[in-house]
């Protein structure tokens, strides 16, 4: 089965630092890029960070200076590791990759979204 499997959320105090963890497993050939992006409640899905072969890393603007996104492609894990965080990164973080790989025994396109994973920053 292929599938994104994330790690790292939970609770911390503004100006306090978490690390995500994605690993992308199942027959995958090969990947284009990988990403994360957030959604706080009542709010729509955003993207926080990315890095792939064609665009390179980009970063939203709210995140720019204290999230650092890094990638181990022979892992097929992406990381984003969050310093100086705010009451407003409070959301649930989900992880994204796009690549080919084996479902079902065909060769396709593969777009893929993790569970997602919390995280909190009480002020």
């Amino acid at each position: 089965q292929v599938q994104l499997v994330e790690s790292g959320g939970g609770l911390v105090q503004a100006g306090g630092s978490l690390r995500l963890t994605c690993v992308a497993s199942g027959n995958i050939f090969s990947l284009n890029g990988m990403g994360w992006y957030r959604q706080a409640p009542g709010k729509q899905r955003e993207l926080v960070a990315s890095i792939s072969n064609g665009a390179g890393i980009n970063y939203a603007d709210s995140v720019k200076g204290r999230f650092t996104i890094s990638a181990d492609n022979d892992k097929k894990m992406v990381l984003l590791q969050m310093n100086s965080l705010k009451p407003e990164d409070t959301a649930v973080y989900y992880c994204h990759a796009d690549g080919n790989g084996y479902v079902g025994g065909d060769y396709r396109y593969l777009e893929l979204w993790g569970q997602g994973t919390l995280v909190t920053v009480s002020s």
